[in-house]
């Protein structure tokens, strides 16, 4: 639903915010239907305007950006905003339906192994808890799961009918992995099938969400590689989309690329890169040093038709913080690096409420009606 102005004042007001766009977006809030309704209350205007993507903290700044448009309006002295988050369940490949219980399923990939995969999955997921969105985790890496070290987890999880499992939740966000079923120091040695139908269980046998509030994302934390694990994702779990991390250095460009083009052949639309490790500052003298080599993330991101979602440092702190168990937007939410993954968590958000909407619910059932049996002709 969005609104129509009744009155020449309202019609100038929607009018002039039509001149103001999402900075994250590119588009207005009129065109987009996020405004709601609008009032004039005397010489005050008051908008409500929904959000499709998670960015609580940026209302303050939005709202100064419609303050500034809007106050050229004859009468209008001071306007008002209240903002509300509606993300909603976006399309997932075809033949395919959402999770119950999750709006959208967002891979992290890298394609190798010791990018920081992991710890900018966990802390992506908390910044966009952080932003307003309920989140949850899935620690795809069956063969060598750390989420349940990075957000603290430990002990079996519930089962409330011996057939389903309630996901813990620490920090605000729901986390199952296959670290939370077996021993501690106990490998996992399996073959391929078994790790992906121990993965396949973990998906879909969790309960995700709550009854009625299902989450807005669910963020997968993929292993590294392009094997068994990532094709059962990418073919049988309805990816809403992914984000590809990578560290500047060639070597690692070269796996992510692969990543790049494996999301590609299973129409799963990448949002962009994670540039992990980009820049060393040296806490003693303040030097900076490229260890990794330099716009690497850039290149990638070029040569996919993607965006940089952002560049992370090369941080002691953050590998401190995630090994502990209360990763940088638990433990530093108010350090540049807290800022810079809630940087990245929005742009990445904002991208996915661009995508197509899923429509599947909507879609009428099929009844098949089976034709009436011919009568049998009289004997004789």
């Amino acid at each position: 639903m969005s609104f129509t102005p009744r009155t020449a004042t309202e019609t100038a007001l929607v009018d002039a915010l039509k001149t103001v766009t999402d900075p994250l977006t590119g588009r207005d809030w009129v065109s987009t239907r996020q405004l709601q309704n609008l009032v004039v209350d005397g010489s005050t205007a008051v908008l409500d305007i929904v959000l499709g993507y998670p960015a609580r903290s940026q209302w303050p700044a939005y709202t100064a950006l419609i303050n500034q448009a809007l106050k050229g309006v004859a009468g209008i002295d001071d306007v008002a905003v209240n903002w509300q988050l509606k993300v909603i369940t976006h399309a997932v490949p075809r033949g395919m339906t959402a999770l119950p219980g999750v709006k959208n399923l967002v891979a992290v990939a890298s394609g190798k192994g010791g990018v920081g995969k992991s710890t900018t999955a966990v802390n992506l997921a908390l910044a966009l808890a952080a932003e307003g969105a309920r989140v949850g985790m899935l620690d795809a890496d069956i063969y060598g799961p750390s989420q349940p070290l990075m957000l603290g987890l430990s002990g079996k999880p519930d089962s409330p009918d011996g057939k389903t499992i309630t996901p813990p939740v620490n920090h605000g966000i729901q986390m199952m992995s296959i670290g939370l079923l077996v021993a501690d120091q106990a490998p996992t040695i399996w073959r391929g099938p078994m790790a992906t139908q121990a993965l396949d269980q973990l998906l879909r046998l969790s309960n995700w969400g709550e009854p009625d509030q299902p989450l807005d994302y669910l963020i997968v934390d993929m292993p590294p590689g392009t094997g068994d694990i990532h094709l059962t994702l990418s073919q049988r779990a309805p990816l809403t989309a992914a984000v590809v991390v990578t560290t500047p250095q060639d070597i690692a460009l070269l796996d992510a690329r692969k990543g790049l083009r494996m999301f590609e052949k299973v129409s799963v639309p990448v949002l962009g890169v994670v540039e992990n490790m980009a820049v060393y500052h040296c806490p003693q003298c303040g030097h900076e040093a490229h260890i990794f080599g330099e716009h690497g993330g850039q290149r990638l991101a070029d040569e996919g038709g993607v965006t940089l979602l952002g560049s992370l440092p090369l941080d002691l702190k953050i590998r401190e913080q995630a090994d502990s168990g209360r990763p940088t937007l638990v433990s530093d939410p108010d350090s540049r690096a807290a800022e810079l993954y809630r940087e990245i968590a929005r742009r990445a958000a904002a991208l996915v409420s661009l995508l197509p909407k899923d429509y599947s619910s909507k879609l009428p059932g099929v009844q098949v009606i089976q034709p009436a049996a011919a009568p049998t002709p009289p004997k004789g």
